[in-house]
């Protein structure tokens, strides 16, 4: 009988989605029809493997103002306690209140798509998030403060040379209302912000499962979603 062995499986898991990332980039022409193909490998890894009360879609993010993101081509929510999730032909739109974290996916990045990335991630952050108190068996806590929404970008390759070098590290933001907290670029390695803002890059044998752990490890330390004030969205039926 074959042992089973961990260092495997996680290599395996990384191969599957560089593979997939490379077939769609060598073998598909049409750039729209490649990109959607980037998005679905991405989606897939997530979907398959965050926890349950994770969501995993391409959407647009709405908050209680009537104001919109842009489409966010992997946007991670809940779906454990946020109501109010509209889907009409393939669209999706969601409440601010619900979001977790918002990635761009290219094929390859350079600083236009960087500064690109950082914008989408900044057109949901700026959206409001309201909340409200929570009730519980022996009273009420007090409505928390929306935590951080994650931001990040997701590729295959760079077009810098080296990969992973000071060009990526200044093309960064620190900001954070744009900053982009977690990326992987599948063929090199991933990039990480810490809270201050300092950004890191790690070269990697296995970026696809080295980001995924770590997307689980900062979702894990992230506050749940604030409860919504589901009447403050109600007012636009008037």
């Amino acid at each position: 009988m074959s042992a089973w062995s961990l260092p495997k499986i996680l290599a395996g898991l990384h191969r599957d989605v560089e593979g997939r990332l490379a077939t769609a980039r060598e073998t598909l022409s049409h750039p729209g029809t490649k990109g959607a193909a980037a998005e679905r490998v991405w989606l897939d890894l997530l979907q398959t493997y965050l926890p349950r009360r994770y969501h995993v879609e391409t959407a647009h993010v709405v908050d209680s103002n009537g104001e919109f993101s842009e489409q966010i081509d992997v946007l991670i929510f809940d779906r454990q306690y946020s109501p109010f999730i509209f889907r009409y032909e393939g669209q999706i739109i969601v409440p601010a209140e619900s979001v977790y974290a918002a990635f761009e996916a290219k094929q390859v990045i350079d600083a236009g798509q960087i500064d690109y990335a950082q914008k989408k991630v900044a057109s949901v952050r700026r959206l409001h998030r309201t909340s409200l108190p929570i009730p519980y068996a022996e009273g009420t806590y007090q409505a928390k403060t929306p935590a951080h929404i994650l931001g990040g970008i997701l590729t295959l390759e760079s077009d810098w040379k080296p990969a992973l070098g000071e060009p990526l590290l200044r093309a960064l933001s620190t900001n954070p209302g744009d900053r982009l907290d977690l990326g992987c670029v599948a063929a090199h390695g991933v990039l990480a912000c810490d809270p201050e803002g300092r950004h890191t890059v790690t070269p990697q044998g296995k970026p696809a499962t080295a980001f995924l752990l770590e997307l689980i490890a900062r979702l894990q330390s992230s506050a749940t979603v604030p409860m919504i004030d589901i009447r403050a969205y109600a007012r636009f039926l008037g």
